[in-house]
């Protein structure tokens, strides 16, 4: 049965066999003055009580009864809430109870009336613990969805802002919001993205990393991110003044922007908020920080496998005194230390805040003197693989750090089968497959391949804003 009845106890029993009889499915019973029965169904801890007693039940009772004759007439001129409305289907009912709306039933009716009266408990809106910054604004997304696009509204205050809701997870239901701004983002683009995820089929979605393949599965096979996350409302507002595409999803406070490009990643919402002169400089340093990053690990292991004959000769004296008694070869030595190092980086995350980060410190220290002491490692490794693990916090998000320490090992192979040449090699293919990337139908590269003169003003380095075609669009996004 899909369709309410018309008998008030008929529709309680079947939404109570539906809901397992649930001891959180609360259900009130209500005589009016107008001698009628209603039926107040909802979910404990998913709506406001003190919002029920007094915008519902106290209404109900105190007002005339000729205005209590039917659902209509409550939801008109009776019960005081700013979101109501009445549906004869199961499907909706279930669907608006279990999203924390009060349901109203009544004798002879067969449709029923839904409240908006969620109340349940939520986190507080804090600082950013993933992308901080000294200066700007210091607050973030958090697990409300509602909360989350509010937070961006506050900021770009344009009528144009639009949303289209989306519910995807045929048993979760959840509420995905995308948010942009008409006459700047594609709207082709828009009509894909929401229609994709129309026609997905799937039970659940708890987080936007669902989201996130569900829209990248077309695409090229790629450990590079495609679309960007952050939890920053600025950084959210400054993405759909330029035009992109926010995909907000219930329940985490991570947002998505697609398309994205290659320097999104490079870029940090800091970068705005302070003089073009020390902006440009940390940029850069990124970029020196990224190469480190990828490669440092390589370029030893290339150096004191195959050419040696590249280094000054007291420094490979050092290094070979360093290397005397050491039992692996220098690919074995530097895999030995980065796995290492992944280890305590990982178990620094997931160990109690209050000490992990001292574990994976004190780890770290430890485990290097004890393996120089030991003669399993070098000195000099120690200090390239200390190098390399901190130039990798340096890249401002997270998932192209991963996939950077992902290629570091890939060049670390190429390093010990093939030296300089393999190294050569990795990084003309990097580069090709860069390349031929694309985030929905844009060059991930772009603006510098293909190369466009017009759109370098915040690429690499950020240009004085009054240098930009147009203020607050030419990439100026946070």
């Amino acid at each position: 049965m899909n369709n309410l009845s018309r008998d008030r106890q008929q529709t309680l029993d079947h939404i109570l066999s539906l809901m397992g009889r649930s001891p959180d499915l609360i259900v009130r019973e209500l005589k009016l003055p107008s001698k009628q029965s209603l039926t107040l169904l909802y979910l404990d801890g998913m709506v406001d009580k003190h919002a029920v007693q007094n915008s519902v039940i106290a209404s109900l009772l105190d007002r005339a009864p000729a205005e209590q004759a039917s659902l209509a007439g409550l939801q008109q001129y009776v019960i005081d809430a700013g979101e109501m409305g009445l549906t004869d289907t199961v499907d909706e009912l279930l669907d608006r109870l279990l999203s924390g709306f009060l349901i109203v039933l009544m004798d002879g009716a067969d449709r029923c009336l839904f409240v908006g009266m969620q109340g349940w408990e939520d986190r507080a809106v804090t600082e950013s613990k993933t992308q901080s910054v000294v200066r700007g604004p210091q607050d973030s997304f958090t697990e409300t969805l509602r909360t989350n696009t509010t937070l961006v509204r506050r900021r770009v205050k344009d009528s144009r802002v639009r949303i289209i809701n989306l519910k995807i997870g045929y048993r979760t239901k959840t509420d995905v919001d995308l948010m942009y701004i008409s006459g700047l983002a594609d709207e082709k683009l828009v009509e894909t993205i929401s229609e994709r995820l129309r026609s997905v089929r799937i039970d659940r979605v708890l987080e936007g990393e669902y989201v996130e393949e569900l829209l990248r599965s077309n695409q090229t096979k790629t450990i590079f991110p495609t679309m960007y996350n952050t939890d920053r409302p600025d950084v959210i507002s400054a993405g759909i003044l330029e035009g992109k595409i926010a995909i907000f999803v219930d329940n985490t406070p991570f947002v998505l922007l697609a398309p994205t490009l290659f320097v999104d990643y490079m870029q940090s919402a800091e970068d705005y908020y302070q003089s073009i002169l020390y902006s440009n400089a940390i940029r850069l340093l990124r970029y020196v920080s990224l190469f480190i990053c990828m490669l440092a690990p390589a370029i030893y292991i290339a150096l004191t496998t195959f050419h040696q004959d590249m280094l000054p000769t007291q420094l490979l004296l050092s290094l070979a005194a360093q290397r005397e008694g050491i039992p692996f070869p220098a690919f074995l030595e530097a895999l030995l230390m980065e796995v290492t190092f992944e280890i305590l980086r990982e178990a620094g995350i997931r160990m109690p805040r209050t000490i992990g980060q001292a574990v994976s410190i004190v780890g770290t220290i430890v485990i290097g003197q004890a393996a120089v002491e030991a003669s399993i490692v070098s000195p000099a490794m120690v200090i390239i693989v200390a190098i390399t693990a901190i130039a990798s916090f340096v890249i401002p998000s997270y998932s192209m750090s991963i996939s950077i320490r992902f290629l570091r090992f890939a060049f670390m192979g190429l390093a010990a089968v093939m030296g300089v040449y393999g190294l050569t090699i990795g990084f003309i293919v990097l580069t090709i497959h860069l390349c031929h990337l694309q985030s929905f139908g844009i060059p991930y590269m772009s603006p510098m391949a293909p190369f466009r003169k017009g759109m370098q003003q915040d690429a690499v380095f950020r240009f004085p804003y009054r240098s930009s075609n147009r203020f607050g669009s030419a990439r100026g996004k946070r």
